[in-house]
C-alpha cells in the first residue's frame, strides 16, 4: 500500500494506492491519528487506487471517522471501486461514511 498526503484549501487528501490490509493497516492508521491530532479535522480520502480492504482496514477507517466526529470535523470517502463498494454496503458503512462517486464532487462538500 502506498499513502499519499495532498493539502488543499478545504481539507487534506489522503490517497491509497493498493491493498489496505492487515499487514499495513498501521501505517494509515499512524497517519490519519497523526492528522487528526494535529487538528487537522478536514479529511478526505480518495480510495480511487485501493483495490482491496480488510476488516482492519475498515476498523482503521471508521475509527478516524468517529475521532473526527467528536472534534466536529469532516470525514469523507471518495472513489471507491466496486469492489470496495460491496464489502461497504455489506458491512453496514455506506450509511456511516459519507461517500462520493469522485474527489472533485467531495471536495464540494468542505
Amino acid at each position: 500500500m502506498e499513502i499519499n498526503e495532498q493539502k488543499t484549501d478545504q481539507c487534506v487528501i489522503i490517497g491509497i494506492t493498493g491493498r489496505l490490509d492487515t499487514t499495513n493497516y498501521s501505517l494509515l492508521e499512524k497517519k490519519l491519528m497523526e492528522l487528526i491530532d494535529n487538528h487537522q479535522d478536514k479529511i478526505l480520502v480518495d480510495c480511487s487506487k485501493m483495490d482491496y480492504v480488510s476488516s482492519s482496514g475498515l476498523r482503521i477507517l471508521l475509527m478516524a471517522l468517529k475521532k473526527i466526529t467528536m472534534q466536529k470535523g469532516k470525514f469523507v470517502l471518495c472513489g471507491l471501486q466496486e469492489n470496495i463498494h460491496e464489502i461497504f454496503e455489506i458491512s453496514g458503512f455506506t450509511s456511516i461514511f459519507e461517500i462520493h462517486s469522485s474527489p472533485e464532487e467531495a471536495l464540494r462538500v468542505f
